[in-house]
């Protein structure tokens, strides 16, 4: 079964019927390594086939769809086509030939790699794998075809007919008329890094940056690096299908919920009228995602704040007042949350205020807040995205046990994704990290209304193992630290590909970074963070500030001893160190204090 991006059911209400037909053919009667866009823009000249197919041997096919019956047309040359129509004559682009112009757009666009074209030979500058192009008549049989005089300006080969494509025909058959469409078939398929450059050429929405941290949504218009990192096809079959209403997304670390977050934040920015809402937990992520937005230029349409950024700005945009500071912080922000609660309620403030709203790391949230949350999407849009990984729920999960979205006003029988893969880290990195958490982790089902345990799935990305070190004292701790992030710059990784992230900043990170600093590596406290281009130093960030971020090279220093914790400490400490382990995409270092009876290692 081939994979439809976006999948068949998001499309219904745009496709025509032989669209529909057509789609769901390719979908049932294509094997599973055939990709079938539906009308995605390509490149930044944003053409709009129909059909873009694609197989890694037989190559790149543009396909034109059109349910004209034998009696309408009126008149037809290579150029163009006269249709008769409820209001008269119309005239309009043949479609074979807008199909050949697109295809021409899309190899253009990739012969411009040197990696997707033969370096020398006869064939030199031209594309490795086939391309081609055809015509679905999804109303016109191939009899009716060869009757008339249509094949002396669509040449029969590409042109698909409506008896070649029932729900009843043989696959093979199919197949067999779509190859007709190109000019050879590879004896051997390309290889994945090659698909991998084709779709980041084509779809430029679905670029990750590296490194990592330069822009968690990059789609520029350079030529490709000599590595190329876009989403995966199930992430991208999942940003562009997510439509209307409210979903929920379970997702593993490093899934790219933030990714298809900002994907989905930023096609919502262009349609929406109101402003959109995109919400999360701690500071550092809200500012990295607000970096990233006001880079795009989308700063004045998507609004990111924290959750209690986002209520004190409530209270005093609509004079509801703020609650009497006294009592410590956690009190005074759950007096702020519940006057917002009171003051919706009694319509001070008023519901629906966004068009759409966005809440990464909903695994945070009380379920309070998402009932709160749920009420300022606007009933015309009804759009509401909550990204939710309960492995990573480091703030009151005991109380969240039983959560029931239907209970909080969220939608999410028949709307909710899991995403069980892991693509940011390493093998090696996972495998240690999952051991650090292997009692936390294990799966736990739940229906639609209820939060699963979903344990991660290595991507099978490979990289160095990560290192564990245990030294007599925290003075020797910092000072490794600071030869480590030295060497790795050396080496060739610069500052900002780096993170520092501790637990406790009295016990361990004063210390550490102090020594950083007497070392003059360039560090950044995660409060002063902003993510700008320029901001080329090492992030310095608690467990819980490094949520939703991610870096090439992870140190953590002070790492406790967990078998020396009591049951419930050990969890809580065990699933804050996976966070912070999960954030390093490809090097990992853990520094700890070596038992009295031991030695460094």
């Amino acid at each position: 079964m081939a994979s439809i991006i976006p999948a068949i059911g998001t499309c219904l209400a745009k496709m025509t019927a032989g669209e529909r037909r057509l789609a769901r053919r390719l979908e049932d009667k294509l094997e599973a390594d055939y990709l079938v866009w539906y009308d995605v823009p390509i490149g930044r000249s944003n053409i709009h086939p129909d059909f873009v197919v694609f197989n890694p041997r037989r190559g790149i096919l543009v396909l034109e769809v059109k349910d004209w019956r034998l009696d309408t047309l009126r008149e037809i040359d290579r150029q163009s086509v006269a249709l008769l129509t409820a209001d008269g004559l119309k005239r309009q682009a043949n479609p074979l030939e807008q199909a050949r112009q697109y295809a021409h757009t899309v190899v253009d666009i990739l012969k411009a790699d040197s990696q997707l074209v033969f370096a020398s030979g006869r064939l030199q500058g031209q594309l490795v794998f086939p391309w081609g192009y055809g015509l679905v008549l999804a109303n016109i049989t191939r009899k009716q075809f060869e009757t008339t005089d249509l094949g002396e300006v669509m040449e029969p080969h590409r042109v698909l007919c409506a008896d070649e494509m029932t729900e009843t025909g043989e696959p093979a058959a199919l197949q067999e008329r779509l190859g007709d469409m190109l000019p050879y078939v590879r004896s051997v398929p390309i290889s994945l890094p090659q698909i991998d450059r084709i779709r980041w050429h084509l779809f430029p929405e679905i670029r990750i940056a590296e490194p990592a941290q330069a822009d968690l949504f990059a789609a520029d218009d350079g030529a490709a690096p000599d590595l190329v990192r876009v989403m995966d096809v199930q992430q991208e079959q999942l940003a562009r299908s997510l439509g209307d209403g409210h979903r929920v997304i379970h997702g593993v670390a490093g899934s790219g919920k933030t990714l298809i977050l900002g994907y989905r934040a930023e096609h919502l920015a262009q349609v929406c009228t109101r402003p959109i809402l995109v919400l999360c937990y701690n500071k550092t992520l809200a500012r990295r995602l607000q970096s990233t937005f006001t880079a795009k230029g989308l700063a004045e349409k998507v609004e990111v704040r924290t959750f209690h950024q986002w209520c004190r700005a409530q209270l005093l945009a609509f004079d509801a007042g703020l609650p009497e500071h006294g009592g410590g912080a956690d009190r005074f922000f759950a007096a702020l949350v519940e006057r917002v609660i009171r003051a919706v309620d009694r319509q001070l403030i008023p519901a629906g205020q966004y068009d759409a709203v966005l809440v990464d790391e909903g695994h945070d949230f009380e379920p309070h807040w998402l009932k709160l949350v749920a009420q300022m999407v606007n009933p015309a849009t009804n759009s509401l995205l909550v990204m939710y990984d309960d492995a990573q729920s480091i703030y009151g999960r005991h109380r969240r046990a039983k959560l029931s979205f239907k209970s909080l006003g969220i939608q999410a029988q028949g709307r909710t994704t899991i995403l069980k893969i892991n693509y940011r880290n390493t093998r090696e990195v996972l495998e240690l990290a999952s051991g650090v958490a292997k009692e936390l982790l294990a799966p736990a089902a739940a229906d639609e209304d209820g939060v699963p345990l979903v344990a991660p799935v290595s991507a099978g990305r490979s990289g160095p193992a990560p290192l564990v070190v245990k030294l007599p004292s925290l003075r020797q701790e910092a000072d490794y630290v600071a030869d480590h992030l030295k060497a790795a710059h050396r080496t060739g990784t610069p500052w900002r590909d780096m993170a520092v992230i501790y637990r406790d900043y009295r016990s361990v990170g004063k210390a550490v970074l102090a020594t950083l600093r007497r070392a003059g590596i360039p560090v950044t406290y995660h409060a002063d963070a902003t993510f700008g281009e320029a901001e080329d130093t090492v992030k310095f960030l608690t467990m819980h500030s490094c949520k939703g971020l991610e870096f090439p090279l992870v140190v953590i220093p002070g790492v406790p001893r967990l078998d020396a914790l009591e049951a419930d400490q050990r969890d809580d400490e065990a699933r804050l160190l996976y966070v912070a382990m999960t954030r390093a995409t490809r090097e990992l270092a853990l520094i700890g204090a070596a038992p009295a009876d031991e030695g460094a290692a």
